[in-house]
């Protein structure tokens, strides 16, 4: 999800769509799933994360392949995750930003669990829900990070941290646009210096710390977001309100088969892909 651009991308379509060609080829006959996965967006979003090599692309959409087929991301249901929501800890906004993407908002300072794999497996699958709320012709998605209440004492151990961004990093190739970390206090700050050595350095560039009551941040937020859209919490006009429980649920069950229509429907799904 989150390697940046490549500085070795190719000049023009005609070379992208050559490698793009050449990764298919490599990547041999291809049948269920794995068909269907691998549309040509996707097979770009891996080759540009792989600086356009297509053997290292090859080798990263494979390893993907092998995650999803056992790990099923987009078949977490929401009840198996929905201790996780209730305080709201991570969610998706009701809102773009200027761009048209998908904005996660994300508030550690409410952290409510101490298990691990929970909070790993509660993040995913709001990742398979912001990508299967993308708007047509859009790859990306923002994250909107507010630090009110966040303490060392619920601050996620380093190990869960590096294990979040191998899966982001290797099997959400290109995803993020860009995070806004909003108010994050010192000791966060010093920590970061660590999470940036995991960080491919691309990522990096997309990380914002803003502020409030300060001009360059508002002016950054401004030049991202509408505004009236955008909560209070982050320099916006908006009220932020977290859905009941009881809703997500019930449209959390309705995603799961659109979720898996998406990313492992029917083989004819491919055609359109």
């Amino acid at each position: 999800m989150f390697k940046g651009r490549s500085d070795h991308q190719p000049e023009d379509d005609s070379q992208q769509d050559n490698k793009v060609s050449k990764l298919k080829c490599a990547l041999g006959p291809l049948s269920g799933h794995s068909l269907v996965f691998c549309s040509d967006t996707s097979l770009r979003r891996y080759l540009d994360a792989r600086s356009w090599n297509v053997e290292n692309a090859k080798q990263m959409i494979e390893e993907t392949l092998k995650w999803r087929s056992t790990y099923k991301p987009h078949e977490i249901p929401w009840h198996e995750v929905a201790h996780e929501g209730e305080t709201g800890k991570v969610s998706r906004a009701s809102f773009h930003d200027r761009q048209g993407r998908t904005v996660l908002i994300m508030r550690p300072g409410l952290q409510n669990t101490t298990s691990a794999e929970g909070n790993i497996r509660h993040l995913v699958y709001l990742l398979e829900n912001a990508i299967i709320n993308l708007p047509k012709e859009q790859e990306q998605m923002s994250w909107l990070i507010d630090f009110t209440g966040w303490s060392m004492a619920n601050n996620a151990p380093m190990k869960t941290t590096r294990d979040i961004i191998y899966i982001l990093q290797n099997h959400y190739p290109e995803r993020l646009g860009m995070s806004f970390l909003y108010n994050p206090p010192r000791l966060f700050q010093a920590g970061y210096k660590a999470v940036k050595y995991f960080l491919d350095p691309r990522t990096v560039q997309k990380v914002n710390f803003v502020y409030p009551n300060d001009k360059a941040s508002d002016e950054l937020m401004r030049s991202h977001f509408d505004m009236e859209n955008l909560p209070k919490e982050f320099g916006g006009e908006a009220t932020l309100e977290s859905e009941p429980c009881h809703r997500h649920r019930k449209r959390g069950n309705r995603l799961r088969p659109l979720l898996k229509c998406y990313f492992w429907g029917p083989l004819s799904y491919c055609c359109s892909v």
